[in-house]
């Protein structure tokens, strides 16, 4: 997008819905020669029969199947996508999920199509769509905003590891999808999946639901099949609450297994960016792609012989077999009869593949210091992302951002304020003494008296419990409702990878099943989420219902 000049970096001329709206409508009309239909804000269009699509839950297998056969190309393939978008994501449906479009998406997939017809193929994301965070920069024709106006027209200077990497393995980067605002860290009272750039992301289950987390725009493009694959980022459930809720895999990898570098943060202790897929085996190949050690975030050091470039070659449809997986029932059951039920067959089907199941373990929480860890590390970590764009960027400070949503209160603030971000401001540096003993606090409880301790004494190779209840009502009066029940908590503290996979439906609405473990057992919980997934094979496409099947 090409920035319109003003004081404070957004144009004048310009709402959060018209910016938005004329970025995708004209990236629509040029990949497609069609002109985009507008979205009036408020209103939203309910098809509950989408024009079939044959890319629909199409995995990458299947689209490398077909460039390697000739029958597509990487470029058909883009456009197929970019056409879905527009049938379904700003018209029909209206999902909101996908914020903008990479403008030189179609010339980069002809470039990888002349390649593959030469003979060379990257790997198994080579020509393969995919969308990506508004949080994950790219040095491109592409913004970089977390969803906020504030950063509407910013372009870091350098791609992220991430999107760099994505671009080393072949991949097409078709967009940047739409979340909650700063990764939803903002207000105590916000909507998941509601930015001021993008509106109110919607669930394709069921519109009226919320799309969760703050990945919600990634988990409802990749749900939708309006991409092969998507990428999200974590703090604490941004990748496996929408993941959940929207029927998808979702891996939330240990803190240091994928660099964070060139991702807007929120905490250096806990963030992570990862793979969000219909399949674990997409899920996997995602994650091979994304892995890696960047000299740019000193996190990643420690993952040096423990990333892999192939996280497929862990998957076994008899991994279950064997395997000790102990079950939490204290703070994970109890909030859900429905959700209960199906984790509970959930449970039965992984002891009939020969999974010992250890039931119930004691499992300690991860403390109350997260709350203070975030505070702190989101102040000194926003302000030298910040510092990164430049000297041209007017936003230089979380002083800034603030003062900036004061200034477009009606348009930045029209549901829920920014509390967050004025605790935040409020705190200290992080020689404090506040900060370092929440920080040592929350690793101790999550990692040695949690995780760690119960996979010592119960000899586990996992842990796993429902991810979540199904999605709630969107509320943009009261924002999110808070409550018990989510897995995402003690592996996010810890640092610990974390998987979600499909594991029912309840009124037509999605739950999820969550295995999570020590440091770096990625490959452990792949393996054991992939023998779920073959044997239950639960996950179906979604319908778009208006409302849940109350009937």
């Amino acid at each position: 997008m090409t920035a319109s000049s003003s004081d404070d970096g957004v144009s004048s001329k310009l709402s959060r819905r018209a910016f938005v709206g004329v970025g995708i409508a004209g990236a629509l009309a040029a990949a497609t020669g069609a002109s985009a239909s507008p979205v009036i804000d408020g209103v939203l269009a309910r098809h509950q029969s989408p024009p079939s699509f044959e890319l629909d839950e199409a995995t990458i297998a299947q689209l490398q199947g077909w460039m390697t056969s000739g029958r597509y190309t990487s470029r058909a393939l883009c456009e197929m996508y970019v056409k879905r978008i527009s049938e379904i994501d700003r018209t029909g449906p209206a999902l909101r999920s996908v914020l903008q479009l990479n403008p030189d998406a179609l010339e980069i997939a002809a470039a990888l199509d002349a390649e593959r017809k030469s003979g060379h193929v990257r790997g198994p994301m080579h020509g393969i769509p995919v969308l990506i965070k508004d949080n994950i920069g790219t040095h491109d024709r592409m913004t970089t905003a977390g969803g906020s106006l504030a950063l509407a027209h910013s372009i870091p200077l350098r791609d992220s590891f991430v999107a760099a990497r994505l671009r080393a393995a072949g991949a097409v980067i078709l967009g940047k999808t739409n979340l909650s605002e700063w990764a939803n860290y903002r207000s105590t009272h916000s909507s998941s999946g509601w930015s001021g750039m993008g509106g109110q992301t919607h669930n394709p289950y069921a519109l009226d639901r919320t799309p969760s987390g703050s990945s919600s725009g990634s988990g409802a493009a990749a749900a939708a099949s309006l991409c092969a694959v998507a990428v999200g980022t974590e703090t604490d459930g941004s990748i496996t609450s929408p993941s959940s809720v929207q029927s998808l895999v979702g891996l939330k990898p240990t803190v240091g297994l994928v660099s964070r570098s060139g991702i807007i943060p929120i905490s250096h202790s806990q963030d992570t960016a990862g793979p969000m897929a219909r399949t674990v085996t997409d899920a996997a190949i995602l994650l091979g792609a994304l892995a890696g050690v960047d000299s740019a975030d000193s996190a990643t050091a420690p993952s040096a012989g423990h990333a892999h470039n192939d996280y497929t070659t862990f998957l076994d449809v008899n991994g279950l077999k064997g395997a000790r997986i102990g079950i939490p029932r204290n703070r994970y059951f109890g909030y859900s009869v429905a959700t209960d039920a199906i984790v509970n067959e959930a449970i039965e089907l992984m002891r009939s593949a020969g999974a010992i199941i250890i039931d119930p373990i004691e499992l300690g929480n991860s403390g109350d210091g997260e709350g203070d860890v975030l505070s702190y590390e989101f102040k000194a970590d926003v302000n030298a992302y910040l510092a990164s764009l430049g000297p041209s960027s007017p936003m230089k400070t979380l002083a800034d951002l603030i003062a900036f949503n004061n200034a477009h209160r009606a348009e930045e603030m029209p549901y829920f304020g920014q509390e967050i971000f004025e605790a935040s401001e409020a705190r200290g540096p992080l020689t404090e003494k506040k900060y370092l003993d929440a920080l040592a606090s929350g690793h101790e409880h999550s990692r040695t008296q949690g995780i760690d301790a119960a996979v010592a004494r119960y000899r586990l190779d996992a842990i796993a419990a429902p991810t979540q209840g199904p999605p709630n009502l969107i509320d943009l009066v009261k924002g999110d409702p808070r409550g018990g029940g989510s897995a995402t908590g003690l592996p996010a503290v810890a640092g610990y990878p974390h998987i979600t996979v499909p594991a029912g439906y309840s009124f037509g609405l999605p739950v999820g099943l969550s295995f999570f473990g020590p440091a770096w057992s990625e490959p452990m919980l792949l393996k054991l989420a992939y023998a779920f997934e073959q044997r239950s094979k639960v996950r179906r496409a979604p319908r778009f219902l208006a409302t849940a099947e109350l009937t």
